[in-house]
């Protein structure tokens, strides 16, 4: 079975594969509403990383305490 780790690394790795393609798309189609909602994505995506970052951070500090 795949450690818990990998696998979300994993996942993260393939929606920024997928937002990058659609940006691709998108300016290669010229269409201004595909890279709009493409950089709204990415910016989800990179905000969620923070989140989680932040979380772990809290989390472990908790623990310590």
């Amino acid at each position: 079975m795949i450690p818990r780790s990998l696998l979300n690394k994993i996942i993260i790795i393939g929606f920024m594969v997928l937002v990058g393609f659609c940006l691709a798309k998108a300016i290669y189609h010229q269409s201004f509403m595909g890279i709009v909602l493409a950089l709204v994505s990415l910016g989800a995506g990179v905000y969620f990383l923070y989140l989680v970052v932040k979380a772990k951070a809290e989390l472990e500090a908790e623990e310590a305490a």
